[in-house]
């Protein structure tokens, strides 16, 4: 081989290993005794691979989360005039009303409702026999009648009574129920009232549908849910930042839920007021004369007077 053939054999030689080197290509080739068989110990083909829960990907207290949640809206319908062609029942089948068909099919997908009459009814079980079919969400739902002034707006999932455009529903996989929410893209959003909100909730109702990073706002009123759903429309996303300490002030409104199955706590025991023990009076102490003792009186003893002649 020539001076200048074997100048050229050298130079491809090296052009060849720097292609290699920078392509990486010669990672994926194994030779025989590198190569070893599939460990399937332990099951782990068989098994699905490991999912952090969702609850621990939780940040810390008072942090934002990165990703969005889903936000829909949910209210209050109130039973108007008209044909009472439908039934709503208890979970015992028992019926509690007759009701207009258009308010069924309201209060099978929002949970509670209140009747003509007036009593507020809200979600016991689903999956009921003797239930209609909900057009849209396709449960059979029966109810519990509540006593309105106890309950104006409903019951949520911890059993207690829940509240306009503070109460969300959530995944509790997720956001605990309890948890005081800061969601930012509804601080400022006008109230009914005027007022503007806070932007801070109240995790303490759950939905079938309600799954995952989803949040939905109880509004209390279609109305409300118009107004709102224009300023933040529903599934456009939002931010939530769990236990914010912003919302710390909403405290006093959470009321825990008691344990599934655990007998409620008995109401505190009286005790019988005692009639008060009364102490003798105690004749008052006598208080030494302190005044200068006076000298004896030294003058002559006058003599009895006389009485009148008999």
């Amino acid at each position: 081989m020539s001076r200048s053939s074997r100048h050229r054999y050298f130079e491809l030689a090296a052009a060849g290993a720097l292609w290699a080197a920078s392509c990486g290509g010669t990672d994926f080739v194994k030779t025989s005794y590198e190569a070893q068989d599939l460990d399937t110990s332990g099951g782990w083909l068989d098994a699905p691979p490991a999912v952090e829960s969702a609850q621990a990907r939780l940040p810390p207290s008072g942090q934002r989360r990165a990703d969005s949640f889903r936000n829909t809206y949910y209210d209050f319908p109130k039973e108007g005039v008209g044909k009472k062609d439908a039934k709503v029942f208890d979970a015992s089948c028992r019926a509690i009303a007759d009701v207009t068909k258009e308010f069924h099919d309201q209060v099978c997908l929002q949970g509670s409702g209140r009747l003509a009459s007036g009593t507020t009814i809200s979600f016991a079980k689903r999956d009921c026999s003797c239930a209609l079919e909900c057009p849209k969400s396709k449960q059979k739902i029966c109810f519990e009648a509540l006593d309105p002034k106890l309950f104006p707006a409903g019951r949520g999932a911890m059993g207690q009574a829940v509240t306009p455009l503070r109460t969300i529903a959530v995944d509790d996989a997720v956001v605990p129920l309890g948890s005081l929410v800061y969601i930012p893209e509804f601080d400022g959003l006008p109230r009914p009232d005027g007022t503007k909100h806070d932007g801070c909730f109240i995790a303490e109702d759950r939905g079938s549908a309600v799954q995952g990073l989803h949040i939905d706002i109880f509004t209390g009123d279609p109305a409300t849910t118009k107004s709102w759903n224009q300023l933040v429309p529903s599934n456009g996303g939002v931010h939530v930042e769990v236990n914010a300490p912003r919302c710390e002030h909403l405290n006093s409104l959470v009321q825990l839920h008691p344990k599934k199955g655990a007998a409620p706590a008995p109401p505190p025991t009286k005790t019988p007021d005692k009639a008060p023990v009364k102490t003798p009076d105690k004749a008052p102490p006598k208080t030494p004369d302190k005044s200068p003792d006076k000298a004896p009186d030294k003058s002559p003893e006058k003599a009895p007077e006389k009485g009148p002649a008999k």
